[in-house]
Protein backbone atom coordinates (compact mmCIF):
# COMPACT_ATOMS: atom_id res chain seq x y z
CA UNK A 1 0.00 0.00 0.00
CA UNK A 2 1.32 3.81 -1.01
CA UNK A 3 2.40 5.65 2.32
CA UNK A 4 4.90 8.25 -0.03
CA UNK A 5 3.74 12.25 0.39
CA UNK A 6 2.67 11.90 -3.81
CA UNK A 7 0.14 14.11 -5.07
CA UNK A 8 -1.53 10.68 -5.93
CA UNK A 9 -1.20 9.14 -2.78
CA UNK A 10 -2.29 11.97 -0.92
CA UNK A 11 -5.74 12.85 -3.41
CA UNK A 12 -6.43 8.64 -2.61
CA UNK A 13 -5.88 9.11 1.36
CA UNK A 14 -7.99 12.30 1.29
CA UNK A 15 -11.05 10.45 -0.68
CA UNK A 16 -10.61 7.18 1.66
CA UNK A 17 -10.74 9.45 4.69
CA UNK A 18 -13.82 11.56 3.40
CA UNK A 19 -15.41 8.50 2.49
CA UNK A 20 -15.42 7.22 6.02
CA UNK A 21 -15.89 10.46 7.83
CA UNK A 22 -19.26 12.30 6.57
CA UNK A 23 -21.56 9.59 7.20
CA UNK A 24 -20.13 9.41 10.32
CA UNK A 25 -20.04 13.95 10.41
CA UNK A 26 -24.03 13.87 9.33
CA UNK A 27 -24.83 10.86 12.21
CA UNK A 28 -23.48 13.68 15.09
CA UNK A 29 -25.11 16.55 13.82
CA UNK A 30 -27.92 14.41 13.98
CA UNK A 31 -26.97 13.22 17.16
CA UNK A 32 -26.56 17.24 19.07
CA UNK A 33 -29.79 17.58 16.75
CA UNK A 34 -31.86 15.26 19.66
CA UNK A 35 -30.19 18.05 22.76
CA UNK A 36 -31.09 21.07 20.43
CA UNK A 37 -34.67 19.72 19.78
CA UNK A 38 -35.03 18.87 23.75
CA UNK A 39 -34.09 22.70 24.55
CA UNK A 40 -35.78 24.58 22.25
CA UNK A 41 -39.38 22.31 22.23
CA UNK A 42 -38.89 22.52 25.86
CA UNK A 43 -38.50 26.43 25.48
CA UNK A 44 -42.14 26.84 24.39
CA UNK A 45 -43.73 24.74 27.54
CA UNK A 46 -42.26 27.01 30.20
CA UNK A 47 -39.11 28.60 31.77
CA UNK A 48 -39.78 25.91 34.66
CA UNK A 49 -39.81 22.61 32.48
CA UNK A 50 -36.65 24.23 30.61
CA UNK A 51 -34.53 24.88 33.99
CA UNK A 52 -35.24 21.38 34.62
CA UNK A 53 -34.26 19.45 31.15
CA UNK A 54 -30.97 22.25 31.40
CA UNK A 55 -30.29 20.84 34.13
CA UNK A 56 -30.93 17.10 34.04
CA UNK A 57 -29.11 17.22 30.57
CA UNK A 58 -25.77 19.02 32.41
CA UNK A 59 -26.03 15.51 34.01
CA UNK A 60 -27.14 13.32 31.23
CA UNK A 61 -24.54 14.91 28.80
CA UNK A 62 -21.47 14.29 30.95
CA UNK A 63 -22.07 10.56 31.33
CA UNK A 64 -23.03 10.04 27.77
CA UNK A 65 -19.79 11.57 26.57
CA UNK A 66 -17.86 9.84 29.75
CA UNK A 67 -19.63 6.25 28.73
CA UNK A 68 -18.87 7.15 24.94
CA UNK A 69 -15.27 7.47 25.36
CA UNK A 70 -15.14 4.43 27.64
CA UNK A 71 -16.72 2.05 24.81
CA UNK A 72 -14.13 3.49 22.33
CA UNK A 73 -11.97 0.78 22.87
CA UNK A 74 -13.37 -1.53 20.57
CA UNK A 75 -12.66 1.00 17.09
CA UNK A 76 -8.83 0.48 17.47
CA UNK A 77 -9.34 -3.65 18.21
CA UNK A 78 -11.31 -3.76 15.53
CA UNK A 79 -9.41 -1.87 13.24
CA UNK A 80 -6.23 -3.60 14.05
CA UNK A 81 -7.84 -7.05 13.51
CA UNK A 82 -9.06 -5.85 10.18
CA UNK A 83 -5.39 -4.62 9.38
CA UNK A 84 -3.85 -7.70 10.08
CA UNK A 85 -6.31 -9.82 8.17
CA UNK A 86 -7.39 -11.41 11.21
CA UNK A 87 -11.23 -11.28 11.20
CA UNK A 88 -12.10 -14.40 13.04
CA UNK A 89 -10.98 -12.29 16.27
CA UNK A 90 -13.66 -9.84 15.23
CA UNK A 91 -17.16 -11.46 16.98
CA UNK A 92 -15.30 -12.22 19.42
CA UNK A 93 -14.27 -8.86 20.54
CA UNK A 94 -17.49 -7.55 19.64
CA UNK A 95 -19.37 -9.82 22.47
CA UNK A 96 -16.57 -9.02 25.12
CA UNK A 97 -17.56 -5.34 24.04
CA UNK A 98 -21.12 -5.82 24.61
CA UNK A 99 -20.75 -7.52 27.81
CA UNK A 100 -18.34 -4.31 28.58
CA UNK A 101 -21.32 -1.97 27.56
CA UNK A 102 -23.79 -3.86 29.75
CA UNK A 103 -21.37 -3.21 33.19
CA UNK A 104 -20.85 0.04 32.17
CA UNK A 105 -24.25 1.13 31.32
CA UNK A 106 -25.29 0.07 34.44
CA UNK A 107 -23.19 1.71 36.32
CA UNK A 108 -23.43 4.75 34.80
CA UNK A 109 -27.25 4.67 35.10
CA UNK A 110 -26.67 4.23 38.84
CA UNK A 111 -24.13 7.24 38.78
CA UNK A 112 -26.29 9.43 36.95
CA UNK A 113 -29.26 8.77 39.66
CA UNK A 114 -26.61 9.33 42.63
CA UNK A 115 -26.05 12.80 40.75
CA UNK A 116 -28.99 14.22 40.97
CA UNK A 117 -28.48 14.57 45.04
CA UNK A 118 -26.83 17.79 43.83
CA UNK A 119 -29.53 19.29 42.90
CA UNK A 120 -30.40 19.70 46.90
CA UNK A 121 -27.59 21.92 47.52
CA UNK A 122 -28.73 24.42 43.61
CA UNK A 123 -31.44 26.54 45.83
CA UNK A 124 -34.12 25.16 43.28
CA UNK A 125 -37.85 25.97 43.95
CA UNK A 126 -39.42 22.66 44.64
CA UNK A 127 -40.82 22.10 41.32
CA UNK A 128 -37.64 22.37 39.44
CA UNK A 129 -35.60 20.42 41.77
CA UNK A 130 -38.50 17.70 41.55
CA UNK A 131 -38.67 17.42 37.52
CA UNK A 132 -35.20 17.63 36.76
CA UNK A 133 -34.64 14.74 39.44
CA UNK A 134 -37.20 13.23 37.45
CA UNK A 135 -35.56 13.67 34.05
CA UNK A 136 -32.35 11.97 34.78
CA UNK A 137 -34.46 9.02 36.80
CA UNK A 138 -36.41 8.41 33.47
CA UNK A 139 -33.51 9.26 31.09
CA UNK A 140 -31.34 7.30 33.00
CA UNK A 141 -32.64 4.09 31.32
CA UNK A 142 -30.99 4.94 27.87
CA UNK A 143 -27.26 4.98 29.48
CA UNK A 144 -27.34 1.09 28.89
CA UNK A 145 -28.63 0.75 25.59
CA UNK A 146 -26.47 3.67 24.71
CA UNK A 147 -23.39 2.08 25.70
CA UNK A 148 -24.03 -0.98 23.84
CA UNK A 149 -24.76 1.18 20.70
CA UNK A 150 -21.54 2.50 21.06
CA UNK A 151 -20.04 -1.02 21.29
CA UNK A 152 -21.79 -1.33 18.06
CA UNK A 153 -20.85 2.02 16.28
CA UNK A 154 -17.34 1.21 17.17
CA UNK A 155 -17.11 -2.47 15.55
CA UNK A 156 -19.13 -1.08 12.36
CA UNK A 157 -17.44 1.83 11.61
CA UNK A 158 -14.14 -0.13 11.77
CA UNK A 159 -15.18 -2.46 9.28
CA UNK A 160 -15.49 0.97 6.72
CA UNK A 161 -19.54 0.76 7.52
CA UNK A 162 -20.48 3.95 8.35
CA UNK A 163 -23.57 4.82 6.71
CA UNK A 164 -25.50 2.41 9.04
CA UNK A 165 -24.17 5.21 11.45
CA UNK A 166 -26.01 8.28 10.01
CA UNK A 167 -29.08 6.38 9.01
CA UNK A 168 -29.59 5.59 12.53
CA UNK A 169 -28.95 8.83 13.70
CA UNK A 170 -30.93 10.45 11.03
CA UNK A 171 -33.81 7.91 12.37
CA UNK A 172 -33.08 8.58 16.00
CA UNK A 173 -33.32 12.35 15.64
CA UNK A 174 -36.75 12.00 13.47
CA UNK A 175 -38.17 9.88 16.33
CA UNK A 176 -36.81 11.91 18.98
CA UNK A 177 -38.72 15.64 17.29
CA UNK A 178 -41.64 14.02 17.02
CA UNK A 179 -42.10 11.69 20.49
CA UNK A 180 -40.95 15.30 21.68
CA UNK A 181 -44.05 16.90 20.40
CA UNK A 182 -46.50 14.61 21.39
CA UNK A 183 -45.00 13.91 25.05
CA UNK A 184 -43.87 17.59 26.08
CA UNK A 185 -47.06 18.99 24.72
CA UNK A 186 -50.18 16.01 24.98
CA UNK A 187 -50.89 15.91 21.23
CA UNK A 188 -52.60 12.63 19.37
CA UNK A 189 -55.03 12.73 22.84
CA UNK A 190 -51.51 11.71 25.03
CA UNK A 191 -50.63 13.53 28.76
CA UNK A 192 -48.68 16.48 28.77
CA UNK A 193 -45.55 15.61 31.09
CA UNK A 194 -43.21 18.49 29.78
CA UNK A 195 -39.90 18.20 29.61
CA UNK A 196 -40.32 14.88 31.54
CA UNK A 197 -41.16 13.62 27.48
CA UNK A 198 -38.35 15.04 26.49
CA UNK A 199 -36.29 12.09 29.02
CA UNK A 200 -39.22 9.57 27.62
CA UNK A 201 -37.93 10.28 24.11
CA UNK A 202 -34.53 10.24 24.68
CA UNK A 203 -34.45 6.79 26.12
CA UNK A 204 -36.94 4.83 24.29
CA UNK A 205 -34.96 6.63 21.56
CA UNK A 206 -31.21 4.68 22.82
CA UNK A 207 -33.30 1.19 22.74
CA UNK A 208 -34.67 2.45 19.22
CA UNK A 209 -31.41 2.48 17.68
CA UNK A 210 -29.60 -0.23 19.27
CA UNK A 211 -32.30 -2.36 18.11
CA UNK A 212 -31.89 -0.57 14.36
CA UNK A 213 -27.85 -1.27 14.51
CA UNK A 214 -28.74 -5.16 15.58
CA UNK A 215 -31.38 -5.70 12.84
CA UNK A 216 -29.00 -3.78 10.32
CA UNK A 217 -25.77 -6.10 10.86
CA UNK A 218 -28.56 -9.18 10.89
CA UNK A 219 -29.81 -8.55 6.90
CA UNK A 220 -26.43 -6.25 5.50
CA UNK A 221 -24.70 -8.68 3.93
CA UNK A 222 -21.06 -6.86 4.87
CA UNK A 223 -21.38 -8.12 8.07
CA UNK A 224 -21.54 -11.61 7.29
CA UNK A 225 -17.60 -12.37 8.01
CA UNK A 226 -17.74 -10.79 11.02
CA UNK A 227 -21.13 -10.99 12.28
CA UNK A 228 -20.58 -11.53 16.55
CA UNK A 229 -24.02 -13.04 17.16
CA UNK A 230 -23.74 -16.68 16.06
CA UNK A 231 -23.13 -18.35 19.04
CA UNK A 232 -23.86 -17.53 22.99
CA UNK A 233 -20.62 -16.63 24.91
CA UNK A 234 -20.32 -15.38 28.64
CA UNK A 235 -17.78 -12.53 29.69
CA UNK A 236 -13.81 -13.37 29.22
CA UNK A 237 -13.12 -11.29 32.25
CA UNK A 238 -8.97 -10.84 31.07
CA UNK A 239 -9.88 -9.53 27.08
CA UNK A 240 -12.49 -7.14 29.22
CA UNK A 241 -10.05 -5.99 31.52
CA UNK A 242 -7.76 -4.91 28.51
CA UNK A 243 -10.61 -3.55 26.66
CA UNK A 244 -11.33 -1.45 30.16
CA UNK A 245 -7.35 -0.09 29.99
CA UNK A 246 -7.47 1.37 26.48
CA UNK A 247 -11.08 2.51 26.90
CA UNK A 248 -10.91 4.31 30.49
CA UNK A 249 -8.17 6.66 29.66
CA UNK A 250 -10.39 7.99 26.87
CA UNK A 251 -13.26 8.11 28.89
CA UNK A 252 -11.65 10.14 31.62
CA UNK A 253 -10.46 12.29 28.99
CA UNK A 254 -13.74 13.11 27.93
CA UNK A 255 -15.11 13.71 31.05
CA UNK A 256 -11.84 16.00 31.89
CA UNK A 257 -13.04 18.07 28.26
CA UNK A 258 -16.54 18.11 29.34
CA UNK A 259 -16.68 18.73 33.21
CA UNK A 260 -14.27 21.68 31.93
CA UNK A 261 -16.03 23.60 29.92
CA UNK A 262 -19.26 22.89 32.09
CA UNK A 263 -17.15 24.00 35.19
CA UNK A 264 -16.47 27.48 32.73
CA UNK A 265 -20.30 27.69 32.35
CA UNK A 266 -21.27 27.62 36.21
CA UNK A 267 -18.16 30.28 36.70
CA UNK A 268 -19.24 32.90 34.11
CA UNK A 269 -22.79 32.56 35.49
CA UNK A 270 -22.42 34.97 37.94
CA UNK A 271 -21.65 37.86 35.43
CA UNK A 272 -25.01 37.70 34.78
CA UNK A 273 -27.16 37.19 32.17
CA UNK A 274 -25.55 38.66 29.27
CA UNK A 275 -22.20 36.97 30.45
CA UNK A 276 -23.55 33.70 30.36
CA UNK A 277 -25.66 33.82 27.57
CA UNK A 278 -22.96 35.25 25.39
CA UNK A 279 -20.89 32.23 26.31
CA UNK A 280 -23.38 29.76 25.76
CA UNK A 281 -24.19 30.92 22.09
CA UNK A 282 -20.42 30.76 21.40
CA UNK A 283 -20.03 27.78 22.88
CA UNK A 284 -23.04 26.02 21.09
CA UNK A 285 -22.06 26.90 17.97
CA UNK A 286 -18.48 25.84 18.19
CA UNK A 287 -19.71 22.73 19.33
CA UNK A 288 -21.52 22.53 16.22
CA UNK A 289 -18.16 23.29 14.03
CA UNK A 290 -16.20 20.85 16.38
CA UNK A 291 -18.08 17.81 14.94
CA UNK A 292 -16.26 17.78 11.75
CA UNK A 293 -12.60 17.46 12.73
CA UNK A 294 -14.08 15.16 15.38
CA UNK A 295 -15.75 12.92 12.82
CA UNK A 296 -12.31 13.40 11.53
CA UNK A 297 -10.38 11.96 14.08
CA UNK A 298 -12.94 8.32 14.57
CA UNK A 299 -12.33 7.89 11.02
CA UNK A 300 -8.50 8.33 11.51
CA UNK A 301 -8.77 5.91 14.46
CA UNK A 302 -9.80 3.20 11.69
CA UNK A 303 -7.43 4.23 9.42
CA UNK A 304 -4.47 4.14 11.52
CA UNK A 305 -5.58 1.35 13.22
CA UNK A 306 -6.07 -0.83 9.71
CA UNK A 307 -2.49 0.20 8.74
CA UNK A 308 -0.83 -0.78 12.22
CA UNK A 309 -3.10 -3.89 12.06
CA UNK A 310 -1.72 -4.86 8.49
CA UNK A 311 2.27 -4.34 10.04
CA UNK A 312 2.82 -0.82 7.91
CA UNK A 313 3.86 1.60 10.30
CA UNK A 314 5.19 3.78 7.70
CA UNK A 315 1.50 3.99 6.07
CA UNK A 316 0.33 4.31 9.76
CA UNK A 317 2.48 7.30 9.87
CA UNK A 318 1.44 8.96 6.44
CA UNK A 319 -2.29 8.54 7.04
CA UNK A 320 -1.74 9.89 10.72
CA UNK A 321 -0.29 12.95 9.36
CA UNK A 322 -2.33 12.99 6.02
CA UNK A 323 -5.39 13.17 8.41
CA UNK A 324 -4.05 15.64 10.79
CA UNK A 325 -3.88 18.22 8.09
CA UNK A 326 -7.24 17.54 6.54
CA UNK A 327 -8.20 18.64 9.71
CA UNK A 328 -6.12 21.56 10.45
CA UNK A 329 -7.30 22.78 6.63
CA UNK A 330 -10.89 22.40 8.19
CA UNK A 331 -9.71 24.34 10.91
CA UNK A 332 -7.80 27.36 8.80
CA UNK A 333 -11.53 27.60 7.10
CA UNK A 334 -14.00 27.62 10.05
CA UNK A 335 -11.54 30.57 11.91
CA UNK A 336 -11.75 32.51 8.84
CA UNK A 337 -15.83 31.69 8.11
CA UNK A 338 -16.25 32.97 11.95
CA UNK A 339 -14.32 36.08 11.91
CA UNK A 340 -16.15 36.93 8.62
CA UNK A 341 -19.63 35.98 10.33
CA UNK A 342 -19.20 36.67 13.81
CA UNK A 343 -21.47 39.14 14.10
CA UNK A 344 -24.12 37.20 11.36
CA UNK A 345 -24.00 34.24 13.67
CA UNK A 346 -24.54 36.22 17.29
CA UNK A 347 -27.73 37.46 15.38
CA UNK A 348 -28.96 34.31 14.52
CA UNK A 349 -29.14 32.94 18.05
CA UNK A 350 -30.35 36.72 19.82
CA UNK A 351 -32.15 39.90 19.20
CA UNK A 352 -30.44 40.94 22.13
CA UNK A 353 -27.73 43.97 21.41
CA UNK A 354 -25.78 43.52 24.55
CA UNK A 355 -25.50 39.49 24.51
CA UNK A 356 -24.87 39.75 19.92
CA UNK A 357 -21.87 42.49 20.96
CA UNK A 358 -20.22 40.26 23.80
CA UNK A 359 -20.82 37.05 21.59
CA UNK A 360 -19.41 38.74 18.49
CA UNK A 361 -16.30 39.30 20.58
CA UNK A 362 -16.07 35.78 21.88
CA UNK A 363 -16.30 34.35 18.42
CA UNK A 364 -13.10 35.76 17.52
CA UNK A 365 -11.47 33.79 20.21
CA UNK A 366 -13.53 30.69 18.97
CA UNK A 367 -11.67 31.77 15.66
CA UNK A 368 -8.39 31.50 17.38
CA UNK A 369 -8.93 28.30 18.77
CA UNK A 370 -10.30 26.41 15.66
CA UNK A 371 -6.62 25.27 14.64
CA UNK A 372 -5.35 24.18 17.83
CA UNK A 373 -8.72 22.41 18.19
CA UNK A 374 -8.62 21.02 15.08
CA UNK A 375 -5.32 19.74 15.67
CA UNK A 376 -5.78 18.33 19.17
CA UNK A 377 -8.58 16.07 18.33
CA UNK A 378 -7.43 14.51 14.93
CA UNK A 379 -3.98 14.44 16.88
CA UNK A 380 -5.27 12.39 20.13
CA UNK A 381 -7.36 9.74 17.82
CA UNK A 382 -4.38 9.14 15.35
CA UNK A 383 -2.26 7.74 18.48
CA UNK A 384 -5.23 5.94 19.78
CA UNK A 385 -5.38 4.28 16.70
CA UNK A 386 -1.86 2.50 17.69
CA UNK A 387 -3.93 1.16 20.66
CA UNK A 388 -2.07 3.89 22.87
CA UNK A 389 -4.64 6.09 24.96
CA UNK A 390 -2.69 7.33 27.96
CA UNK A 391 -0.63 9.45 26.68
CA UNK A 392 -3.21 11.82 25.01
CA UNK A 393 -5.12 11.30 28.42
CA UNK A 394 -2.23 12.94 30.45
CA UNK A 395 -1.78 15.74 28.06
CA UNK A 396 -5.53 16.61 27.54
CA UNK A 397 -6.19 16.57 31.81
CA UNK A 398 -2.51 18.67 31.32
CA UNK A 399 -4.75 21.37 29.05
CA UNK A 400 -7.26 21.43 30.19
CA UNK A 401 -7.28 21.16 34.55
CA UNK A 402 -3.87 22.37 34.29
CA UNK A 403 -3.67 25.08 31.91
CA UNK A 404 -7.27 26.43 30.55
CA UNK A 405 -9.25 26.30 33.89
CA UNK A 406 -6.78 27.85 36.63
CA UNK A 407 -5.51 30.68 33.88
CA UNK A 408 -9.23 31.08 33.19
CA UNK A 409 -9.75 31.69 37.01
CA UNK A 410 -7.16 33.96 37.25
CA UNK A 411 -8.21 35.73 34.01
CA UNK A 412 -11.96 36.05 34.82
CA UNK A 413 -12.48 36.06 38.37
CA UNK A 414 -9.38 38.10 39.00
CA UNK A 415 -9.54 36.80 42.56
CA UNK A 416 -8.46 39.48 44.88
CA UNK A 417 -5.99 36.78 46.97
CA UNK A 418 -3.47 36.56 44.06
CA UNK A 419 -0.67 39.00 43.83
CA UNK A 420 -0.71 39.59 40.06
CA UNK A 421 -3.91 39.67 38.42
CA UNK A 422 -6.27 41.81 36.11
CA UNK A 423 -7.27 45.11 37.69
CA UNK A 424 -10.89 43.87 36.23
CA UNK A 425 -12.11 40.70 35.80
CA UNK A 426 -12.50 39.65 32.42
CA UNK A 427 -15.45 37.62 32.85
CA UNK A 428 -16.01 35.21 29.83
CA UNK A 429 -13.35 36.50 27.76
CA UNK A 430 -11.09 35.91 30.32
CA UNK A 431 -11.83 31.53 30.07
CA UNK A 432 -12.08 32.02 26.13
CA UNK A 433 -8.59 33.43 26.08
CA UNK A 434 -7.31 30.70 28.44
CA UNK A 435 -9.11 28.37 26.16
CA UNK A 436 -7.13 29.23 23.47
CA UNK A 437 -4.30 29.03 25.44
CA UNK A 438 -5.04 25.31 26.85
CA UNK A 439 -5.73 24.24 23.68
CA UNK A 440 -2.65 25.45 21.76
CA UNK A 441 -0.63 23.77 24.23
CA UNK A 442 -2.74 20.25 23.90
CA UNK A 443 -2.15 20.57 20.12
CA UNK A 444 1.48 21.56 20.68
CA UNK A 445 2.45 18.64 22.66
CA UNK A 446 -0.13 15.61 21.14
CA UNK A 447 1.60 16.76 18.21
CA UNK A 448 4.88 15.70 19.10
CA UNK A 449 3.60 12.55 20.71
CA UNK A 450 2.05 11.54 17.21
CA UNK A 451 5.42 12.27 15.77
CA UNK A 452 7.59 10.84 18.07
CA UNK A 453 5.22 7.54 18.29
CA UNK A 454 4.64 7.24 14.23
CA UNK A 455 8.45 7.80 13.82
CA UNK A 456 9.42 5.14 15.92
CA UNK A 457 7.20 2.67 14.77
CA UNK A 458 8.13 3.45 11.10
CA UNK A 459 11.78 2.54 12.29
CA UNK A 460 10.92 -0.08 14.11
CA UNK A 461 11.47 1.01 17.74
CA UNK A 462 9.04 -0.12 20.16
CA UNK A 463 7.34 2.15 21.69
Amino acid sequence: MPHKFTSHNLRHEIAALWALSWPMLIGQLATVGMGVADVAMTGHASADELAAVALGTSIWSIILVTVSGIMMAINSIVAHDVGGGELGKIPHAVRQSLWKAAGIGVLAMLLANLATLLFEHLQLTPYVHGQAALFVHIISFGLPPFAAYRALYGYSTSINQTKPVMVIALLGLAFNVLSNWLLIFGNWGLPAVGGVGCAISTALCMWLMLFAMLAWMRFAPAYRATYPFTHWEGPHWPEIRNMLKLGLPIGITYFAEVSAFGSISLLVARFGAVQISAHQIALNFTSLVFMVPLSFGIALITRVGHAVGEGNPQRARFVAWVGVFMSLAFGALSALFIVLARTQIAAAYTSDLAVQALCASLLLLAALFQLSDATQVATSCAIRGYKVTRQPMQIQLLAFWGFALPLGCWLGLAPEWLPWRPAQPMAAQGFWIALVIGLTVAALLLSWALHRLSLQRAQGQPH
